[in-house]
């Protein structure tokens, strides 16, 4: 018999990052995965900013940058007339824009990073079943070699799939439906001319109605594409029911070829154009779909095994992502004995909503002729799709909000800023800078004038003891107070706000203080020498 504290099932990129947090924060787990090894498919590619910055604080987004294309946009044709085109700009702060990575490398830039912790993906290995009580739960899986062990682990995650065998032994429900169409996916390129970095969405419609359809993604290389069209009647599978009746994913049966990429070229194609280099195609059904809860008790599931839906926006693995950076925090604390015994339940409370929108938001978009047809303006609409809106302002575990605070409030993304000095070296870094590689929460505290540095030790001293130690101090300063309180023995690290991005994007008016949860969010904003808040707030999180 085996033990860890906790068991990942499924290493596509949820699990997998699910896997590094819980290194990241010393948590031992296994990780396992039922395939021999990681498929050659360019499935989900699309990388909004939000997940770059996720990876930038687990420390992999230099290579994921590296091996990745930029998204600059995508053009648009109805009946072979030019629509216009979307170009994929954000406000200049936002430090990381669009990208496009196909999966397999995704998965092989986590994969290295788990190494880091000699922790390998164990392939070839099934989860069966699994029983939980009050102390863990046992799981009984099938080894490489046929033989079967039982495994016990404090906490189980299953990010095993839309066919998650971790969601249905758990009993959760997963209502939803199927859409009627099926396409085919194909990584190919194309010699056409049109620029770089563009996505194609080409319709052909009747009546205002669509019948025919070509989407394409530029991929990294030459002129390469991931290219999904409708399926020709000969290669329909649709008279194929998945067991578990879920129709979501790629399908058996006959793949496309060269020959069908290029009939739906030839009708849709903004220009003449030949594809070659076929690396791989598949037939995939749509479902939309969403769990009732994310978890029970010591079991939890994530990624496609929560929440399925139109690949529209590239919404669904990068939702699955913060699915497990939701997640894996908490199980760190819970694993370490000082999380507060309610704080597991906050991933339901904070995620499940988050699921339901895009399930509902891309539903809408794949029905009304994509996000194009969304009503909100267009710096809302790139914010949302970028997964830079997500938020909890309802979360159980989350500072009361104010109505008079402008800028981050408790449950809000922390945004990054630029132009933090400190008092050793002479060059500016950015507050993403300070929180990268951080495991823990993180006390920024803002002072304009001299009276408001006399509290910052009292503070640190607070949040310390609350903490056990367990949480980074930092302090920006006003660019006019002179004083500098690095080094007085409060541990508390000095940053001149030299171009005043800090007090711009936080929006901050005087003193104030924000915690910074170790998933990047704003778990309470509260005023000058407010302890008494520093206590509640983590009275919601820690085990007092």
């Amino acid at each position: 018999m085996m033990h860890t504290d906790v068991l990942v099932v499924g290493a596509g990129p949820v699990g997998l990052t699910a896997a590094v947090e819980l290194r990241r924060h010393g948590v031992g787990c296994r990780i396992i995965d039922r395939l021999p090894a990681r498929l050659p498919y360019a499935k989900a590619v699309g990388i909004q900013p939000r997940t770059f910055e996720i990876w930038d604080r687990m420390g992999v987004a230099r290579a994921a940058s590296a091996a990745a294309a930029p998204m600059h946009g995508q053009l648009i044709y109805v009946n072979g007339v030019d629509q216009g085109r979307i170009d994929l700009k954000l406000p200049p702060d936002i430090p990381y824009g669009f990208a496009a990575l196909p999966q397999y490398e995704t998965e092989r830039i986590l994969e290295e990073h788990l190494a880091r912790w000699d922790t390998r993906i164990e392939r070839s290995t099934e989860l069966v079943s699994f029983e939980q009580d009050a102390g863990g739960v046992w799981s009984r899986i099938i080894t490489p070699s046929g033989a079967e062990e039982e495994l016990r682990s404090r906490f189980l995650v299953g990010c095993d799939g839309a066919h998650s065998i971790v969601r249905k032994s758990l009993g959760l429900s997963f209502e939803g439906g199927a859409f009627p169409e099926e396409y085919m996916l194909a990584d190919v390129e194309v010699d056409w001319g049109l620029p770089t970095g563009y996505g194609v969405r080409s319709l052909h419609q009747s009546d205002g109605a669509t019948d025919d359809i070509l989407v394409c993604i530029p991929l990294p290389g030459r002129s390469r594409y991931r290219m999904s069209m409708l399926v020709p009647p000969e290669l329909s599978v649709k008279a194929e029911q998945e067991a578990d009746g879920v129709a979501h994913g790629l399908e058996g049966g006959r793949a496309p070829g060269l020959e069908h990429i290029q009939a739906t070229l030839d009708r849709l194609s903004p220009e003449p154009t030949t594809a070659s280099a076929l690396r791989w195609s598949s037939v995939f059904r749509i479902s939309h779909r969403l769990v009732d809860r994310y978890g029970h008790d010591r079991v939890f599931v994530a990624g496609d095994a929560a929440h399925i839906h139109p690949p529209t926006g590239a919404q669904g693995m990068n939702t699955g992502v913060q699915d497990a950076y939701n997640l894996a925090w908490k199980l760190a604390l819970a694993v370490a004995g000082t999380a507060h015994p309610r704080l597991l339940e906050s991933y339901d409370a904070e995620r499940r909503p988050v699921g339901e929108e895009v399930v509902g938001r891309t539903v809408r978009h794949a029905t009304a002729g994509g996000v194009q047809a969304d009503p909100d303006d267009p710096e809302t609409l790139m914010m949302r799709e970028a997964q830079l809106l997500v938020a909890y302002p309802d979360s159980p575990v989350v500072g009361a909000r104010a109505p008079e605070h402008n800028g981050p409030d408790a449950g809000d993304r922390a945004p990054d800023c630029g132009g933090l000095v400190g008092p050793i070296a002479t060059f500016p870094v950015r507050l993403f800078d300070l929180l990268r590689g951080c495991d823990g929460h993180v006390l920024l505290l803002y002072a304009d004038d001299d009276r408001a540095l006399r509290h910052v030790g009292e503070l640190a001293v607070t949040a310390g003891e609350l903490t056990r130690g367990q949480v980074e101090c930092h302090l920006v300063l006003h660019p006019d107070v002179p004083a500098d309180p690095s080094g007085d023995g409060t541990g508390v690290q000095a940053w001149r706000d030299s171009r005043g991005e800090f007090r711009r994007l936080y929006r901050v008016q005087g003193p104030a203080g924000f915690v910074i949860r170790p998933d990047g969010y704003v778990g309470l904003r509260h005023g000058e020498a407010q302890g008494t808040e520093l206590a509640e707030y983590f009275g919601r999180v820690l085990r007092t």
